[in-house]
Formats: structure tokens, C-alpha cells, sequence
């Protein structure tokens, strides 16, 4: 492959994580639409939102089957053509159970094409022989940003919803329409992955069956931890802002304001970082800061400390996963479309899973406390990444 290829593959793999991060936060303005339209309680929109994780969930270990026959090309053409022609879907359909349907199945688009474009980063990387991924997520932290601003923009400037939610989809369409040939294609993906992975074809059948392999298993742990607690982070920081600190309601919202902004430009100098610094240095060093970020978040009694702490918190965060992607499409004998299912599976469900975990310790003892083994996990992620082969 020519150096050309390689970097208008790195230039399109940077549209699809923008444009993954863009689908999925035009979901979050829906939201509130959607429970008036579909008149269910808070517990039945809560049943609803859990489809959509469900749905990533239950695709993005099946989504390696299909890359390993089609290639990560295709995959994202059929997953981001499915994404954006339910966007919309989802503002019109006024059938509670058809709605479900509807979002189970956005959920699976959204976990295909995260597993997609995962694995097709890691194999630009490795041909491109310098990290990348970290700037990868920071596209899609930037998606995320723009698409729950820009979809509630639209809405707020007086166009109907569900032209709104259709210009988003022709958005979604056109970027992939103007990157798809720059995409990798079957034929360079298989060739990279024989150079990197030492595995020819025939291996690359049975290695399928391998993925209990144990580099792959610790990697999705730390990974789980890591999903986790970015999720606990997601959905308990203006609880624990307002209730515990005092801060009021209209500005609970601003330390996961403060820590996505530090994650989203902690990633896009990533790169950089990680090339200067190494792996290790960058999950061991980044684990900490996490951990040192939380304490200060949780013992300061100062909004300044709180702020402070989120910020360290996004800081030290930020690289992590991007690290654990580009290790498991670095594995010897084992190809990306077998790895990076497993690390996103375990690690989305870590996701899912945080916030009810922090919920249940919450209620027991006390949400201080919860915070408290976030920072602990962090801690168990440096050390298991230290001693790791």
C-alpha cells in the first residue's frame, strides 16, 4: 500500500468516528420528544434507553463475524445507512413497542459501527506506523459535542423536528459518501493484517475460535473498568454536585461538562503524547491522575476543587481506552475482527453496568463512597497494566 492510501484512510477513518459520535448524541435532544409523544412514565423510558444499549450490546460481538467475511468497509456502509435512516424514525413512530424495536435497532447500528470503525483504526494505525487512535476518539468526543448542540440548535432556531432529524441523517450520509473509497478495502485490510498480526488466511479462520486468549481477556477487563467509569461519571456527576456538594441545579451539570471538554482535548493531543511518552506511561500515568482527580473531587470543599477535579479526572482518562484498542489490534496470531469485538463488548458493557453499580452502592452507603471505588478501579487498572506481558 502507498503512503497516499494510508493517509487518506487515516483522513476517512476520522470522518466515521465523527460521524459515529454525531449519530449517537442525536439521540439525547430526541429523548424528551419522544416521552411526550410516546406518554411513558420515567421507568418505561428508562426500559426504553436500555434497548438501545442492549441492541449495541448484543451486535458488537456478532459485527467480527462480519467483518472477517466482508471487511470494516462494508460493515460501516450498511451500519451508518441503517443509523441514519432511523434517526428519524425515531421522532415519528407513536407505538411504544414498535418504538422499542426501533431503538433496540439504532443501538445496534450505532455498537456496529463502533466495533467498524474500531478495528478498521487499528489496522491504519498499524500500516500508518504511528499512533492515531487517540485522536480517532477525540473525533468522536468532538460528534458527541456537536451533535447534541447541533440537533437541539436546529430545534431551538424553529425548524421542525423532524426536519432537523433528517438534515442530521443527509449530514451522516454525505461524510460517509465523501470518504467511502478512501475507506481500506477487504484486500488491504487481510494484507495488513498478515504483516501485523502474523497470521495468514487459513490461520486467520481458526483464530476466530482463539479470542479466550488471555492478553485479549485482561485487556477487555481493564477496558470494562475503564467504560465504567466514564459511565458512572456520565450519569452521577450533577447528582453528586448538587445533592452532596451544594452546588445548584442549573449548573450541576457543568463538571461533566469540564471533564468532556479536558477528555475531548486530551485525545486529540494524544497522539502526540503517546509517541513523546510510550503505552505504559501513558495508562499508568493517565490511571493515576484519574484517581488523584476523584479524590479531589470528592474531598474538596470548593466549586474551584470540584471543577479541578473533573478536569484531572478527563485528563487522565482520556488515552486510556484508545491504548487498549491499539494493543488488541497488535496481538500476534490474532486478527482485529477478533479482538476488538471482545475489548468493546467488554468494555460497553462496562458502560451499562457502572451506573447501576454506582446507583446500588449509592443507596447502601453512600455515593462519596461509590466515587471513591472509581478511583480505586482506576488504581487496579495501573497496576494490572504495569505487570501485564
Amino acid at each position: 500500500m502507498s503512503d497516499v492510501m494510508i493517509t487518506k484512510a487515516k483522513r476517512a477513518t476520522q470522518y466515521i468516528f465523527l460521524v459515529c459520535g454525531l449519530a449517537l448524541s442525536s439521540w439525547a435532544p430526541l429523548v424528551p420528544l419522544a416521552k411526550d409523544r410516546l406518554q411513558v412514565n420515567e421507568a418505561e423510558l428508562g426500559l426504553l434507553l436500555l434497548l438501545l444499549g442492549g441492541g449495541a450490546l448484543v451486535t458488537m460481538p456478532l459485527s467480527g463475524f462480519f467483518i472477517s467475511r466482508a471487511g470494516t468497509r462494508k460493515v460501516i456502509l450498511a451500519s451508518v445507512l441503517l443509523t441514519a435512516f432511523l434517526l428519524p424514525c425515531l421522532l415519528v413512530i407513536a407505538n411504544v413497542y414498535l418504538m422499542g424495536i426501533a431503538v433496540f435497532a439504532f443501538g445496534c447500528g450505532i455498537g456496529t459501527i463502533d466495533v467498524a470503525m474500531n478495528s478498521h483504526g487499528v489496522q491504519v494505525q498499524n500500516a500508518y506506523k504511528k499512533p492515531i487512535m487517540s485522536s480517532l476518539h477525540g473525533l468522536f468526543s468532538v460528534g458527541g459535542l456537536l451533535g447534541s448542540i447541533g440537533l437541539g440548535f436546529l430545534i431551538k432556531a424553529g425548524l421542525d423536528p423532524l426536519f432537523a432529524a433528517v438534515a442530521i441523517s443527509a449530514v451522516l450520509i454525505a461524510l460517509l459518501a465523501f470518504q467511502f473509497r478512501n475507506l481500506l478495502d477487504y484486500t488491504s485490510e487481510k494484507e495488513i493484517t498478515r504483516k501485523f498480526s502474523h497470521i495468514n488466511e487459513d490461520e486467520a479462520v481458526t483464530s476466530r475460535l482463539q479470542w479466550l486468549n488471555v492478553s485479549v481477556l485482561l485487556l477487555g477487563v481493564m477496558c470494562f473498568i475503564a467504560f465504567l467509569s466514564e459511565g458512572a461519571v456520565l450519569d452521577w456527576s450533577a447528582i453528586l454536585l448538587r445533592d452532596h456538594k451544594n452546588v445548584s441545579a442549573e449548573f450541576s451539570g457543568m463538571g461533566y461538562a469540564a471533564f468532556s471538554v479536558a477528555m475531548a482535548v486530551m485525545r486529540l493531543a494524544g497522539d502526540s503524547l503517546i509517541s513523546k511518552l510510550n503505552s505504559k506511561t501513558v495508562v499508568v500515568g493517565g490511571s493515576l491522575i484519574a484517581a488523584a482527580g476523584i479524590v479531589i473531587l470528592v474531598f474538596s470543599p470548593w466549586i474551584a476543587g470540584f471543577l479541578a477535579g473533573f478536569i484531572l479526572l478527563g485528563i487522565g482518562a482520556a488515552n486510556i481506552v484508545p491504548v487498549f484498542f491499539s494493543e488488541g489490534g497488535r496481538i500476534k496470531g490474532l486478527s482485529p475482527a477478533v479482538t476488538i469485538p471482545v475489548i468493546s463488548t467488554m468494555g460497553y458493557a462496562g458502560q451499562l453496568a457502572g451506573p447501576a453499580l454506582l446507583g446500588f452502592i449509592a443507596h447502601h452507603f453512600s455515593l462519596n463512597l461509590a466515587f471513591e471505588i472509581i478511583a480505586l478501579l482506576f488504581v487496579i487498572v495501573a497496576v494490572l497494566y504495569t505487570f501485564r506481558k
